[in-house]
């Protein structure tokens, strides 16, 4: 009589190797990118301040302020964002770093919009409705598949 096996065989087991290695391949580099759109997120939080700042000043001021002079630029380095810019219009540059790969050194821009796709000037625009915000626009480096998905195409 022949004894009966228990366990598994080795070539059993290659295979389950092998069926864990295809869906690690498949499954990193979406967890990749997932991942620096998170911290994308991030960034994009660091400058809520800012963009509360210069919609205020449009809606309540009378005098423009000059370039990352509109109140919200300092103090607001993290591990994500090395600095972030204004300029006269109130366009925020926000400098990206920590979060590896191409998206390191890049900028990701956001816009004044005083109507839909219609970016807010000063100083002609003072005064007015900040109707909303433009993201990842001009000046944005940051490849679009790693802006999180509410600043896509707007």
């Amino acid at each position: 009589m022949r004894a009966r096996q228990k366990g598994f065989t080795l070539v059993e087991v290659m295979i389950v190797v092998a069926i864990i290695a295809i869906l690690v391949a498949v499954a990193m580099p979406a967890y990749q990118d997932y991942s620096i759109r998170t911290k994308m997120t991030e960034v994009m939080l660091a400058a809520s301040a800012c963009r509360a700042s210069i919609t205020e000043v449009y809606n309540s001021s009378r005098t423009a302020p000059a370039a990352n002079n509109w109140g919200c630029e300092s103090g607001i380095s993290s591990k994500y964002v090395q600095k972030l810019e204004t300029d006269v219009d109130g366009v925020i540059s926000v400098h990206v770093q920590g979060i590896g790969g191409a998206v390191d050194g890049s900028k990701l821009t956001l816009v004044p919009l005083k109507a839909e796709n219609t970016p807010a000037k000063t100083p002609a625009d003072l005064g007015a409705k900040i109707w909303g915000w433009s993201c990842g626009g001009t000046g944005t480096t940051v490849a679009a598949n790693y802006l999180p998905s509410s600043c896509r195409g707007n």
